[in-house]
């Protein structure tokens, strides 16, 4: 309950604070997986770079700066939360009208407040993470991008066990 009065306090100054920010948009994720469910908020900033542009389609992009909060039904003395923070350079391959269906890529990084959540257990509290999405940008000027993203967080091999966690995500983002 703590973290959605935090997200929905975030968005509110976001879309509140207009021009007086640099902020391209503001998501709300939420998922799940391996027993574990999640929630994120997260702010972008467009790189306004087209590559490889043809005459409908470019590959472009943003950063994706977010915190978030795990949660699993943890039992006794287990870790049943996490809080995380990262940053992520996201490549997304979409219309040049910015309206309409589109694919992304990513890779980040993310730390995790806790190493340990119920009975999975990480080796650092450093964590690469990737995912790969397709979505739909629709509304006025686009303003409005719902997606789906399959999300893989792991140390990637700096130190052992890399046990990782997957999710599952729902992403709702508002361009400015």
């Amino acid at each position: 309950m703590r973290f959605r009065s935090y997200a929905l306090s975030v968005m509110i100054l976001a879309a509140a604070s207009g021009t007086a920010r640099a902020v391209d948009g503001v998501a709300v994720e939420i998922g799940t997986g391996d027993g574990t469910d999640m929630g994120r908020i997260a702010v972008q900033y467009d790189w306004k770079q087209r590559w490889f542009q043809g005459s409908t389609w470019h590959l472009g992009g943003y950063w994706d700066l977010g915190i978030g909060q795990w949660h699993h039904g943890a039992t006794g003395s287990q870790n049943a939360d996490i809080t995380e923070i990262g940053i992520t350079p996201v490549f997304r391959l979409q219309p040049n009208s910015l309206q309409g269906p589109y694919v992304e890529a990513a890779i980040g990084a993310h730390f995790l407040s806790h190493t340990s959540i119920g009975e999975r257990r990480f080796s650092t509290s450093f964590q690469f993470g990737d995912h790969v999405g397709a979505g739909y940008r629709f509304g006025p000027k686009g303003a409005y991008d719902l997606s789906y993203r399959y999300q893989h967080l792991s140390n990637g091999g700096v130190k052992r066990p890399n046990s990782g966690m997957n999710f599952n995500q729902i992403r709702l983002q508002y361009h400015f």
